[in-house]
């Protein structure tokens, strides 16, 4: 079961909290950890991501970062959480909830990174399963989205161990490693069995 913290205009953020991890806002404190393991993953996650700026792990480049995160926290237009491993405490990846959607859609979409010494271990499956209650229970939204390149079986693995279901296919939907890439289409909704 996921402890919730909803954000408050006196607060940094939610925190949620299941067994496993702890997602939380990021904050400039945790810019030391956050640049180490970037660094160290790059060649792994550049198939999966945008290309990077060149001042992508820069102290500056961080604070912009961070700014946006709580410009779009404050707004409801979106979410970035830094998932920690609770038995070390350890940054171990981030998870971000973004175009947040009221009115008639009451949506967001999902996106997540695994640093490389984490990855295949669980931890952004905990994270996925503790974060659905907020977006379900907390935000009050309707509809999860995500998006993955079709040859990435983790997050293909990770998506449907999690609930979400195919719905469909985008050609050349984003530019992933400088170029125009075609994703699967998943979603979950607030009706569906939370497994």
């Amino acid at each position: 079961m996921a402890l919730l913290r909803p954000a408050s205009s006196s607060d940094i953020g939610p925190v949620i909290r299941n067994e496993r991890v702890t997602l939380r806002t990021p904050q400039m404190g945790d810019y030391p950890a956050w640049a180490e393991l970037r660094s160290q993953s790059y060649e792994f996650l550049r198939p999966w991501e945008p290309l990077w700026a060149p001042d992508e792990l820069g102290r500056s480049s961080y604070r912009r970062r961070v700014r946006h995160y709580l410009r779009d926290l404050r707004e409801d237009m979106g979410y970035a959480l830094f998932v920690f491993s609770n038995e070390t405490e350890e940054l171990v990846g981030g998870l971000t909830l973004c175009n947040v959607r009221r009115g008639v859609t009451q949506a967001c979409t999902l996106g997540y990174w695994t640093g490389a010494p984490y990855a295949r271990r669980g931890y952004m499956t905990e994270a996925v399963r503790a974060v659905i209650p907020f977006v379900f229970d907390s935000l009050d939204l309707h509809r999860l989205e995500a998006a993955c390149l079709p040859n990435n079986t983790p997050s293909k693995r990770l998506l449907e161990k999690t609930g979400f279901k195919q719905e469909g296919f985008a050609r050349r939907y984003l530019r992933i490693n400088g170029e125009w890439q075609d994703h699967l289409l998943y979603a979950l909704l607030d009706t569906d069995e939370r497994l």
